[in-house]
């Protein structure tokens, strides 16, 4: 899949460029990973964990600045888009800085890719596109948008785009389990809602989700992989049992429950045994055998959220990925 090939990830430097990396280098043979970026300081920082690899490159750029993506994608064959503004409060209170980012970077990185005759590309997306509430959720919506119309765009170009779409991944930068890992010992630990639910994936299976998405995607998928769901309550139990709640309500613009499959979205969603394909329905996109493949219709009232899920996480297996999570942590420092 990516066998000799030259692969730029915008925002490369966060949680999931991180794991994408090394996991591509363990399992593939890629010619090269560019990790396109803003940050210097968190590039060196890369740089020292993967300095004994000479086929990870670092290139300082925002998807702000086009023409620097246009430098940036001389001879790449396959991009990932991780880079956005993405922290809920910091885009309703930022709207416009949130917008440049995650919508006028999104379409200047469809034109450099297309114009540079990328390959693949594949966007990440968030459960907070499905029926978003908040400016960071409507952003991303607008996005998966554009990357789905960018193969209509491209025409007879060889470029590609689909999207990859996923909750709440444990223990990345930001998140829920690494926040209440911090101030587990303050003795009080702060609670949004005790109804809320959150879906769990980890940053590996965001990586396979992605590999899966380059070898299946024919143009304009977006793909969101079955995981569990778990109460917030629960993961408070398992990182600090004996903490007191304190009950702080939700910060602006966050949601109770997280959605990935919409209402509205069942009518062109197709099932498989480890995920959900949505289709584009401009073109006919969504009766297209070649995109659809092996997959089933799902009902038309169909919602795949958080709290309607099938699957949950146990109070056990989030404790087993605590230790073996630790351990990892261990033997990278």
């Amino acid at each position: 899949m990516f066998e000799n090939k030259v692969i730029l990830i915008t925002g490369g430097t966060g949680s999931f460029g991180r794991t994408f990396t090394k996991m591509t280098l363990d399992n593939h043979n890629p010619k090269k990973i560019i990790i396109f970026s803003r940050d210097e300081m968190k590039q060196w920082e890369m740089a020292q964990q993967f300095k004994e690899d000479h086929r990870v490159r670092f290139f300082i750029g925002d998807v702000r600045d086009r023409e620097r993506l246009y430098r940036a994608l001389d001879n790449v064959d396959c991009v990932i888009h991780a880079a956005a503004t993405k922290i809920v409060p910091t885009a309703e209170y930022n709207p416009f800085e949130c917008v440049k980012t995650n919508v006028n970077g999104a379409m200047n990185l469809i034109d450099a890719c297309i114009d540079k005759e990328v390959h693949s590309v594949v966007a990440l997306s968030t459960d907070k596109a499905s029926s978003p509430i908040n400016l960071y959720g409507a952003t991303k919506l607008a996005s998966d948008k554009l990357f789905v119309a960018g193969n209509h765009y491209a025409s007879s170009k060889r470029t590609r785009f689909s999207v990859v779409r996923y909750g709440n991944v444990m223990g990345s930068r930001g998140s829920v389990i690494p926040f209440f890992l911090s101030i587990k010992n303050n003795g009080v630990l702060p609670i949004t809602d005790t109804r809320m639910t959150r879906f769990m994936i980890t940053l590996e299976q965001g990586v396979k989700l992605v590999w899966l998405a380059f070898e299946d995607m024919v143009g304009g998928e977006i793909y969101i992989k079955k995981i569990p769901s778990m109460k917030i309550t629960d993961i408070a139990d398992v990182i600090a049992p004996n903490a007191k709640r304190e009950s702080v309500g939700i910060r602006p613009g966050e949601k109770l429950h997280e959605q990935m499959i919409s209402l509205e979205d069942a009518a062109n969603t197709y099932e498989y045994s480890e995920f959900y394909k949505i289709l584009p329905q401009i073109n006919d996109w969504d009766k297209d055998i070649n995109r659809i493949k092996n997959g089933h219709r799902v009902s038309t009232d169909f919602i795949y959220s958080s709290d309607k899920n099938t699957e949950w996480m146990k109070k056990s297996e989030l404790e087993k990925w605590l230790i073996e999570n630790s351990k990892n942590d261990s033997r990278g420092k």
